[in-house]
């Protein structure tokens, strides 16, 4: 392209860029590029001329080359598919009048900060240093799935508007980024779709505003790879996120964070592999929290964060915080929405125990016997209700003792009153209603009393209630002491 063939704000374009100087058509009373389209050919550029001075434009010796400009036009298509362009690109505070096509380019460094596009088509793009979308306002979809970006990826406080039905708003899916996503502060009114993408640093979404209406996916990073941590604080997500198979090694960080996809799972983070993932002072998720099969190393989760509904099974975690009561821990396990599940009892039993609450880990384990029991037949429930009446499944001791003490008190008092008749005189023992009572109580033991004497009338009916009610009472006890061994 010969230089007598562009315009005055063309040629100063061209000019400035062998030495990498600015070109600032900015004035003092510029409303940004949000009102662009009003600007004139004075600060207007054909895409034409920018991908000529990109990939043929002479360059000067003891120079570094670099396309810098503000406040432009950009007209037409700028196309670069399959371009290399070895020089740093900055096209900020511009305003596009078409969808820059860079797809499968190369580029240096690409910087379009503060301005405003009707969407990006850069799929494959590989960027050997940063891209940077911060600021920005796309009026459509952004199409970068499978790019390789060797620096970090910068989309602060960047505005997607709706896509086409059908597609995704933010497309990051396959993308490879050296230094993580910075991206708090970020608007999109559609999909953000992150499936296999991979990072050395972190995913900062801190903030961000990501609606795509109740049902559809808001965050879809199913298998995502994250070096660093995933930030979501403070984050308003209305749809589904989707984490499933995802690996984060450091933090997933939802605190204060609003999910809601009434009638849905609000997160869905099955069979992932997390660091530490953090509910704090967050409003409970609408609806559904899905954390089947992940793998946690630290679940902070505070209980006023639990959603109504929960998937449990199968979830594995080192350590559960901050420190809570086991009553109150138990209401997430009683708000699966497959019932009763096993394991969620189990893991919440051990994480009380690595830290030595061995009090809270009995109650988890005696709440687990009752929601069990709720599962069993009739029969099974009956008896399930006689182990939690008088030893609380070998959970409480204690009530065992309470029970024979009572048992024993009251056989020896009406004993006392009446004794029962010996059954041979002369070779009778003496009558003792105490440790009469207790051989009626006690299945294995004798001291020689009960077969010395019988009772008659009622007392022999109170016999038999002893006797019955002593074999129950063993019976449940050691059940509860198979049941606590077995478990050591």
């Amino acid at each position: 392209m010969q230089i007598d063939d562009m315009t005055p704000a063309e040629e100063r374009v061209w000019r400035a860029f062998p030495r990498g100087a600015d070109v600032d058509f900015r004035t003092p009373s510029d409303e940004g590029p949000a009102r662009g389209a009003d600007w004139g050919p004075e600060r207007s550029i054909r895409a034409g001329v920018l991908r000529a001075l990109l990939l043929s434009a002479p360059q000067e010796d003891g120079e570094t080359a670099a396309l810098r400009v503000a406040g432009a036009r950009i007209t037409g298509v700028l196309d670069l598919k399959y371009a290399e362009v070895d020089h740093a690109v900055r096209l900020s505070d511009c305003r596009f009048e078409e969808v820059p096509v860079l797809y499968g380019a190369r580029l240096r460094q690409l910087n379009l900060r503060d301005s405003v596009l009707p969407g990006l088509d850069a799929a494959t793009l590989r960027v050997d240093g940063v891209l940077r979308m911060s600021d920005c306002r796309f009026e459509g979809p952004v199409r970068l799935g499978g790019a390789q970006i060797a620096g970090a990826l910068f989309l602060d406080r960047a505005d997607i508007g709706e896509p086409p039905a059908g597609q995704p708003a933010l497309q990051l899916n396959q993308v490879t980024v050296g230094d993580g996503v910075s991206a708090p502060g970020l608007r999109t009114r559609g999909e953000v779709r992150l499936t296999g993408a991979s990072t050395a640093g972190t995913i900062d979404l801190g903030g961000a505003r990501l609606d795509a209406g109740a049902g559809e996916p808001a965050l879809d990073a199913v298998t995502l790879t994250v070096e660093g941590d995933v930030l979501l604080r403070d984050a308003d997500v209305r749809g589904w996120i989707g984490l499933r198979g995802a690996r984060i090694a450091g933090r997933l960080d939802l605190s204060r964070a609003r999910l809601a996809n009434p009638g849905g799972t609000a997160l869905r983070a099955s069979s992932c592999t997390v660091g530490e993932l953090w509910l704090r002072q967050s409003p409970p998720m609408s609806d559904a929290l899905n954390l089947r099969r992940a793998q946690l190393d630290v679940l902070f989760l505070e209980t006023e964060s639990v959603p109504d509904e929960v998937l449990l099974d199968s979830l594995v975690y080192t350590s559960l915080t901050p420190h809570e009561p086991a009553e109150q821990r138990l209401v997430m396990l009683e708000r699966d929405r497959e019932g009763y599940v096993p394991h969620a009892y189990e893991q919440l039993t051990a994480a009380y125990r690595r830290i030595g609450d061995d009090d809270a880990a009995r109650l988890v384990q005696l709440a687990k016997q009752r929601r069990r029991r709720g599962t069993l037949p009739w029969y099974g429930r009956l008896w399930g209700h006689v182990q939690d009446a008088t030893v609380g499944y070998g959970f409480r001791p204690l009530r065992a003792a309470g029970w024979l003490v009572s048992l024993l008190l009251i056989g020896s008092l009406a004993y006392a009153v009446h004794h029962p008749e010996p059954l041979k005189p002369a070779e009778a023992p003496q009558f003792n209603p105490v440790f009469y009572t207790l051989d009626l109580l006690l299945p294995v033991i004798s001291f020689g009393q009960e077969g010395a004497f019988a009772p008659t009338g009622g007392y022999q009916w109170l016999s038999y209630a002893l006797v019955l009610t002593g074999w129950i009472l063993a019976t449940t006890v050691v059940t509860g002491i198979t049941r606590t061994v077995s478990r050591q």
